[in-house]
C-alpha cells in the first residue's frame, strides 16, 4: 500500500509541474493574457488539480495549485478558479476526459462573435487537423464569467463534445491528457485565425466527403 501511495504522489507531482509548464507555455505564445485562462487535470483518486482563481498562467507555483477531492472541495493550495464548474462538467459527461484547457485566445473570442457562426459546427473545415484533434466544436451562447449555467449547458450535451466555444468568452477543450488538451487548444485557436483571415474570400473548404474520410481515417468523435 505505502508502493502505490508513493507512486501516487510522484504523479500527483509530475502532473503539477506538467501544468505549470505547459500554462506558462500558452501564456508566452500569446494564447492567453493577464489573469485570465484555466487548466485541470484529473488524479488518479477522481480528484483534481486545478490553477489558482485570479493567477496568470505564465506565473503559477506547482505548490499552489487548487486541489479538489473527487467530491470537489478544496483539500490544499489556493482557491480554484470560479470556472471548477464547467471543468467539472466535462469530467462528469466524458469519461475519456483527463484534462482540461479553457483560454481566452484572442482569435477563437473574435471567431465567436460573428453572426455567421454555425453553433452546431462552430469552426469551418479549413484542415483535416481540427477535424482530427477537436471534432465538432459546439458554440455556447454566453454566460457570466464563473456562472454555474456555464457547467449545466456543457452537461447538457451530455458528452458528445469535446471542445465548446463560449461566446465572447473563449473555447474549452478536454482531452485524454494535459498535451493532448493543449494541442488541441492550439489547433482550435490556429483554426479560427485561418477563419478570419480567409473570412470574405470565398475559401475552398473541405467536403463533407473529406472530412468524412478523415473522420473514418482517424477514428474521430464526430457528433451530427
Amino acid at each position: 500500500m505505502s508502493g502505490v501511495i508513493a507512486s501516487d504522489a510522484r504523479a500527483e507531482s509530475q502532473l503539477r509541474e506538467d501544468v505549470c509548464r505547459l500554462a506558462a507555455s500558452l501564456f508566452d505564445r500569446g494564447l492567453t493574457q493577464g489573469a485570465s485562462g484555466n487548466v485541470s487535470v484529473r488524479l488518479p483518486d477522481g480528484g483534481l488539480l486545478v490553477t489558482p482563481t485570479g493567477r496568470s498562467l505564465g506565473r503559477l507555483d506547482p505548490g499552489r495549485l487548487a486541489r479538489l477531492g473527487a467530491d470537489g472541495q478544496l483539500v490544499s493550495g489556493d482557491a480554484p478558479t470560479k470556472e471548477v464548474p464547467l471543468h467539472a462538467a466535462f469530467y462528469q459527461t466524458r469519461g475519456t476526459a483527463g484534462a482540461v484547457v479553457h483560454l481566452h485566445s484572442a482569435h477563437a473570442v473574435a471567431w465567436s462573435t460573428l453572426p455567421e457562426v454555425d453553433p452546431e459546427n462552430a469552426l469551418p473545415a479549413i484542415t483535416p487537423y481540427a477535424v482530427m484533434l477537436l471534432g465538432r466544436v459546439k458554440l455556447l451562447p454566453f454566460f457570466v464569467p464563473g456562472d454555474p449555467l456555464t457547467g449545466e449547458a456543457i452537461r447538457g450535451l451530455g458528452g458528445r463534445r469535446s471542445a465548446v466555444l463560449l461566446a465572447n468568452h473563449g473555447p474549452v477543450v478536454a482531452s485524454r491528457d494535459l498535451e493532448a488538451a493543449v494541442n488541441a487548444m492550439e489547433e482550435l485557436e490556429a483554426t479560427a485565425r485561418l477563419a478570419l483571415l480567409t473570412r470574405g474570400h470565398h475559401p475552398r473548404l473541405l467536403s463533407e466527403g473529406e472530412v468524412a474520410r478523415v473522420v473514418k481515417r482517424f477514428d474521430v468523435e464526430w457528433d451530427g
